[in-house]
């Protein structure tokens, strides 16, 4: 990759692009890494995306170095160090017997970690830009972890679920809604409210 981007002997295309430009490879890759875990039996190719993926890595590691940020090694570093930190029931004395401790645990010190910075909610780390189903189910999942659960309507689900939520989005296309555009709706509504609770929740503890 440092070959690839040297300035007068690398090539033409990878000496050109920035951190915009990659966005899209970013995505395409690991969307194309997500359709080969879909096929394990296909090994070579589970490789070859997994390589696709560290590419982009190495890519904007390098792109950095050149510019005097950080090293890959930073990155790996990073990483590193944060399964250490994150990982307290392994690397310390923290007890955990399940994966919901653990998970409770980890949102707790990934809001320790970020308290000097400009989060202050346990949302903040949810992208804006995932796709609205996953933003959803990753915004309940992170709200759970703190203790706030919704008695939403309960729906029966019957035969298979992916059919279930095509019927779902057939009947709400019927009715001319974005079936996308309502659940984004939704779902930051569905924040704020968790936002509030995690509000009061915080200032019982202060008090």
């Amino acid at each position: 990759m440092t070959r690839l981007r040297d300035p007068e002997k690398g090539c033409p295309w990878d000496r050109v692009q920035t951190l915009e430009t990659l966005k899209p490879c970013v995505l395409e890759e690991t969307y194309e890494l997500l359709a080969a875990m879909d096929r394990p039996e296909d090994k070579a190719n589970h490789i070859e995306e997994l390589g696709d993926v560290l590419l982009q890595v190495m890519f904007q590691s390098v792109m950095a170095e050149q510019t005097g940020e950080f090293t890959f090694d930073d990155v790996a570093n990073a990483i590193a160090d944060k399964l250490v930190h994150r990982h307290p029931h392994v690397f310390g004395d923290v007890k955990a017997d399940d994966a919901a401790t653990v998970l409770k645990n980890w949102e707790h010190i990934k809001q320790m970690e970020h308290k000097k910075e400009a989060r202050h909610s346990a949302l903040d780390g949810v992208p804006a830009t995932l796709p609205a189903l996953l933003k959803a189910r990753r915004t309940m999942e992170k709200a759970k972890r703190i203790g706030y659960e919704e008695d939403l309507p309960k729906v029966e689900i019957k035969g298979d679920p992916g059919e279930f939520l095509l019927a779902v989005v057939k009947s709400i296309a019927g009715l001319g809604i974005d079936s996308e555009a309502a659940l984004e709706k939704a779902t930051a509504a569905y924040a704020e409210r968790f936002r509030k609770f995690e509000s009061c929740k915080k200032q019982e503890v202060s008090e």
